[in-house]
């Protein structure tokens, strides 16, 4: 099997490129690096999602597309989020199209869903809301739509909708909890009792895979979000605290309420906004929702549909973490 996967050289994108690999499909990165990792076992086509003509070469020829690719984060500006994840989409989609690819898994986020209130064991069904606190999640809901608007009798989609992906060669969430708590910024918002989903890099790649081999025009997930985790929330901050003293950090000592880091996420936008500041404010309205409720998120479709099992546990995963942490901070 062809497939292209765009943001191949990334934590997620990387993995189902090895998954791929590991089980014989001929596998094309579309990205803006060079991924040395892979060797000449990829193909490599160095652009942008952003650019149209890139994208449709990168699809001709391709049995199925992951498109991983997007920009996240919880702060930046507006017009790349929309030009990366919306239009950038479209350009998928479009190159998809054009050159008879007949399958499209994409990866969106749970984030799609949420306001700013908690969300537990709500499953496909839950609306989008009607306003966004972060271009983030709004434009991978214009995304999300527009892959699934796009499914057909020659074009076969899906949306995954992975939640808080983490596990060895993680570059963005357990680091960064760990550098804020080493150095005294980690504070819990909150009253510290909300539980979340979390998904083991493997159990989130391994559903991509298992998304692409159940979807052709007449499966019953073709045109569907799916909710991919662990299967099981874990409490935030009892979660986070543990993985810190296994590794010899202290857990947060302080604590502000939901309501006050909301308010001062919301005078920092402001004041980052009107003074032009390109770096990221330490709260946002998004950030402190996102860290003082819950959310987590019903799989039963996943399993259902196509498959789904997180054959990772969360604690096999903590252990592979923790080894892979500890190797990094030896000399």
């Amino acid at each position: 099997m062809n497939a292209l996967v765009t943001g191949g050289g990334g934590f997620l994108g990387g993995q189902i490129a090895r998954l791929l690999l590991e089980r014989g499909d001929r596998v094309t990165i579309l990205g803006r690096g060079q991924y040395p990792q892979f060797g000449a076992d990829v193909r490599t086509c160095r652009a942008d999602v952003r650019e149209a003509q890139a994208v449709a070469d990168a699809c001709r020829g391709q049995d199925v597309v992951f498109h991983v690719a997007a920009k996240t984060g919880i702060w930046g500006p507006t017009k790349e989020f929309w030009q990366i994840n919306a239009d950038g989409t479209r350009n998928v989609i479009a190159g998809c199209r054009g050159h008879g690819v007949p399958r499209l898994v994409y990866t969106s986020s749970p984030s799609v869903v949420f306001g700013k209130d908690d969300l537990c064991g709500v499953d496909e069904s839950q609306p989008y809301p009607k306003r966004y606190l972060a271009a983030y999640p709004a434009s991978k809901a214009a995304a999300e739509q527009a892959v699934l608007a796009a499914n057909g009798p020659d074009l076969a989609t899906v949306a995954l909708r992975p939640h808080l992906i983490w596990g060895p060669g993680d570059p963005h969430l357990i680091p960064r909890v760990i550098e804020r708590a080493r150095s005294g910024r980690l504070v819990q918002v909150g009253d510290g009792d909300n539980l979340v989903d979390i998904t083991y890099i493997d159990n989130a790649a391994e559903a991509h895979l298992r998304a692409a081999d159940a979807l052709q025009p007449s499966a019953v997930g073709a045109g569907r979000p799916f909710f991919i985790s662990q299967g099981e929330a874990v409490n935030l901050w009892s979660w986070l605290g543990e993985l810190l003293n296994a590794l010899g950090i202290p857990r947060p000592k302080r604590a502000i309420s939901f309501r006050t880091a909301f308010r001062a996420g919301a005078a920092m936008e402001m004041l980052y906004k009107s003074l032009r500041m390109r770096s990221e404010p330490r709260m946002t309205r998004f950030l402190a929702s996102q860290l003082a409720k819950s959310h987590f998120f019903c799989v039963d479709a996943a399993r259902r549909d196509f498959g789904y099992r997180p054959a990772v546990t969360t604690q096999m995963g903590v252990d592979r973490l923790l080894e892979w942490l500890r190797s990094m901070a030896r000399p």
